[in-house]
């Protein structure tokens, strides 16, 4: 069931995200059939499974980022309203969309930098333009940031002038310069390779031994084992599994899981 969504339940104790029996189809191919998701604050949940199990989908439907055609989606206990029903449903409040999404920061696997700026440019850009915040106070953030992400020293130089890895790592800054409270990361290391995947992951790690609340869509079975409080396994658009990373990964229950898990890395 739902929690409640009165005004006496105080925001800090709701989930960031909460997710209920959500549909999702691209024309006549349903890509989720019903998923639950719950986001708790300060938790990381990480969502496993083989391509075209919905994962991707799943997340970008939580940012708004994908309409979906039933299911509730709710933001610190905020409904998302809608209007119309089945593929002509879309959200009815541009303005509650643009607010929460706003507030649920998302990285991308194409890392998604602008070329024509710096990387200090492209980590202040959304908190100035979009939000409208002092450009001297976000600079400040926007190094803090940087710098905490380890390429402090980086500020100035363009996009071109990083690795892959660099690169995804200034997308992370850019994402906490909005200073969100979600993060969503869509395979953020998928397009690197080992040595340079291995930075991000740091990264990643060291935002959740922060209490930071996360969604990351994964293919690294190490990965989602070692930062999650919760991981998901979806197949074929429905949740098949889920539970604490030491259960699921120690000791899956469902065969398709246990099929999945034997041609991933060991954790």
């Amino acid at each position: 069931m739902p929690r409640d969504n009165s005004d006496q339940t105080p925001t800090d104790t709701l989930p960031v995200i909460e997710i209920r029996d959500l549909h999702k189809s691209y024309g006549a191919l349903e890509v989720l059939k019903g998923v639950d998701l719950v986001a708790p604050r300060g938790h990381v949940v990480s969502l496993i499974g083989s391509s075209g199990s919905g994962k991707s989908t799943l997340l970008r439907c939580a940012n708004l980022l994908e309409e979906s055609q039933q299911g509730d989606i709710r933001f610190e206990g905020e409904s998302i309203t809608w209007k119309g029903q089945g593929l002509n449903r879309h959200p009815a409040d541009r303005a509650q969309v643009t607010r929460i999404r706003t507030n649920l920061s998302m990285v991308f696997q194409q890392f998604n930098l602008w070329s024509h700026m710096t990387i200090l440019q492209n980590v202040m850009e959304a908190p100035v333009t979009v939000l409208g915040r002092n450009k001297a106070e976000v600079e400040e953030k926007a190094r803090e940031y940087l710098a905490k992400v380890g390429i402090g020293d980086k500020c100035d130089v363009w996009p071109a002038q990083l690795s892959g890895g660099q690169q995804q790592r200034a997308a992370i800054a850019r994402a906490l310069c909005m200073e969100p409270k979600a993060l969503l990361f869509d395979e953020p290391t998928s397009a690197l390779d080992p040595e340079l995947e291995q930075e991000v992951v740091k990264v990643i790690k060291d935002l959740a031994a922060e209490g930071r609340t996360m969604i990351i869509v994964t293919h690294d079975m190490r990965m989602a084992h070692d930062v999650s409080d919760h991981v998901v396994f979806l197949h074929q658009g429905l949740i098949e599994e889920e539970g604490a990373p030491s259960e699921l990964f120690g000791n899956p229950k469902s065969e398709r899981l246990k099929q999945f898990l034997s041609h991933s890395q060991p954790v």
